[in-house]
């Protein structure tokens, strides 16, 4: 199948973006020479909308959604999570979101989302118990407000053959002076920033300090000038590693499983002073218009199959336990990953929640050094 075909197969939905980014890759063919965008179709008022990151709106996580209902869900797609809470607080209605753990008192105390019934969800008993328990989870008996989804680390995916290291790996990494104009960022402060406290020997509990907030402000003004790209489209890290352009970036699992995959001489550090790690889920809208959709939305997500996908191409850890027996404990533990989850998260720093106003200004702040000031 030549590239012409592999567009066609893209546009009509049989093909994954990230296959699709794959066999470009391995092809040797640029990702700016090629459009990407999806053809504008009106969206069905029959199927739930899924308000998510990009690269999740793809079919393989919703093999059982197409199943049922015979088309995939209508995706919205956001680039921060602050971003999708700003645009639904402005009206913006979706079925289901897909925020990570910190976010979550934000999400809730905004009053535009409503509590999900764990007793409707096919999946629920297979969810790994630990990670229900986020901060301000629960909601009476057998009712959550996020169900857990997918989880993972923030860290360096590096080009073994173009940094070398100085010692242990470390978030000195993208820090390091020799390497100006050849580093990378995640442009979200939800990621930077917390990488940021890491860096400054800041304790997440003490994040929201002014003390720490003017700490960490410092480190990310010293990491500026060293900056090629800020982005929240991790193909253009990923495109940006293969080519050489760039040493080393900030992403997150899935970037180094992609490029491993395609023989890339990449790893995905394991800083001595810890990674950032994380756990993402969903919610369903108060005013959600297809109320049984978004439940069987979730129900997908949630899948075996689904499962498989997220831990073998993307390299992030899944929420249904059952999908873990699909690997042996070497292939997971290659992929930085562990049938336990919590032994995952617990080595690494646990991201916090924190108040709107803290997040507002750390946005502001973060943005305001991304622009060199």
């Amino acid at each position: 199948m030549d590239v012409l075909d592999q567009l066609g197969a893209l546009k009509e939905g049989k093909m994954s973006r990230r296959a699709f980014t794959r066999s470009l890759m391995a092809a040797g063919v640029g990702m700016a020479t090629v459009p990407l965008g999806k053809p504008a179709r009106a969206a069905s008022e029959d199927q739930a909308t899924y308000f998510t990151w990009g690269g999740y709106d793809i079919p393989d996580l919703f093999g059982e959604y197409l199943e049922k209902n015979g088309e995939l869900p209508n995706f919205a797609i956001f680039g921060a999570s602050e971003e999708a809470l700003t645009k639904m607080r402005g009206g913006f209605v979706v079925d289901v979101s897909h925020p990570c753990n910190q976010a979550l008192p934000r999400w809730k105390a905004s009053g535009l989302f409503q509590a999900i019934d764990r007793s409707r969800l096919a999946h629920s008993g297979d969810v790994i118990p630990e990670l229900w328990d986020m901060e301000g989870n629960a909601e009476g008996d057998n009712m959550s407000w996020m169900v857990p989804f997918d989880w993972g680390q923030t860290s360096i995916t590096y080009r073994t053959d173009l940094f070398e290291l100085e010692g242990e790996e470390s978030w000195d990494m993208l820090w390091d002076e020799r390497y100006t104009g050849k580093l990378g960022s995640l442009g979200s402060g939800a990621d930077a920033w917390w990488v940021g406290a890491i860096k400054a020997g800041i304790g997440f509990e003490n994040i929201d300090s002014p003390e720490a907030f003017e700490k960490i402000a410092a480190e990310m003004r010293a990491q500026r000038p060293l900056i090629r790209v800020y982005t929240d489209d991790t193909t253009t890290l990923e495109q940006a590693l293969a080519s050489g352009e760039l040493a080393a970036a900030m992403t997150w699992n899935s970037s180094a499983t992609l490029l491993k995959s395609e023989g890339v001489p990449v790893k995905f550090a394991n800083p001595k002073e810890g990674a950032l790690t994380w756990v993402c889920g969903l919610m369903v809208h108060k005013d959600a218009p297809n109320l049984d959709r978004a439940y069987e939305v979730i129900d997908s997500l949630l899948s075996v199959d689904t499962g498989k996908f997220m831990i073998n191409d993307y390299g992030y850890g899944h929420s249904n336990a059952k999908s873990f027996d699909e690997f042996d404990a070497e292939t997971l533990a290659d992929l930085g990953l562990s049938k336990t989850p919590t032994d995952i998260l617990a080595a690494g720093h646990f991201q916090l929640p924190q108040t709107q106003e803290w997040e507002s200004k750390m946005n502001a702040m973060f943005e305001q050094i991304k622009a060199g000031f």
